[in-house]
């Protein structure tokens, strides 16, 4: 019997985009990659993990693809996606409203992130351990960062820079809150940035490479690449 005290770990996908800069006859989510959907792999990381007590997988209302690839255990989907990632993730959250407890930790993650792991989830669980705000997988930059405005170019220093990835994990309360709280979807472009809003810091901890976020064509063949290689040890 599950202990109402101890938080769990569930996991919230928002799958309800359309991937237009994609160019596809369907949305990127639903593309195969290395044999199987590429939103199948995103299920299957955290299937794979026995931290995670649960996935849910937040889709259009009228969404064709998603039946035929949702496992029969595990998975619950929700058809209440919004026009943005923004409005999906906080639709999902009111559809948990009295299954998920507040204290407990959503794990937000990108449908378009196949590279996932079940160590790169035990290490966002394990490093994030039980920080006041929460933590989100990201990448030290390590190229020079250019700034480029009307033409005019300049050096950015990348000391303290890192690229965002998900899953982004917070408890279930604070990121009801901070989400609620947001006004405008074009500015909270993660769910950390509407966190960070209400004046809190999340915990960065170190991702990599292989959770690239697939976007444009060519990066279908980047993701394909990682998927076939064996994850490195604890990621």
């Amino acid at each position: 019997m599950t202990n109402p005290t101890i938080p769990r770990h569930v996991a919230l996908i928002p799958a309800a985009g359309v991937g237009a800069r994609m160019a596809a006859g369907s949305p990127k989510q639903y593309l195969d990659i290395g044999g199987k959907p590429m939103l199948r792999h995103t299920l299957d990381a955290f299937l794979s993990s026995a931290l995670i007590a649960h996935t849910y997988v937040v889709v259009s209302a009228d969404d064709p693809f998603i039946d035929a690839i949702v496992p029969e255990q595990g998975v619950t989907v929700l058809r209440c996606g919004g026009a943005s990632r923004m409005e999906s993730v906080r639709n999902g959250l009111r559809a948990l409203a009295g299954v998920l407890a507040d204290h407990d930790w959503v794990l937000v993650h990108d449908a378009a992130r196949p590279g996932l792991t079940a160590g790169l989830i035990e290490r966002l669980i394990q490093d994030t351990g039980e920080h006041p705000v929460g933590g989100l997988l990201a990448l030290p930059v390590v190229d020079t960062v250019k700034r480029c405005v009307a033409d005019d170019v300049s050096t950015v220093p990348r000391d303290g820079l890192w690229l965002a990835q998900t899953p982004q994990m917070f408890r279930y309360r604070l990121l009801c809150q901070a989400l609620d709280a947001a006004t405008d979807a074009s500015v909270i472009t993660d769910d950390a940035s509407a966190v960070e809003a209400l004046g809190l810091a999340p915990k960065l901890v170190e991702g990599h490479p292989r959770n690239l976020k697939v976007t444009l064509p060519s990066d279908i063949l980047i993701a394909g690449m990682y998927l076939a290689a064996t994850p490195p040890d604890h990621t």
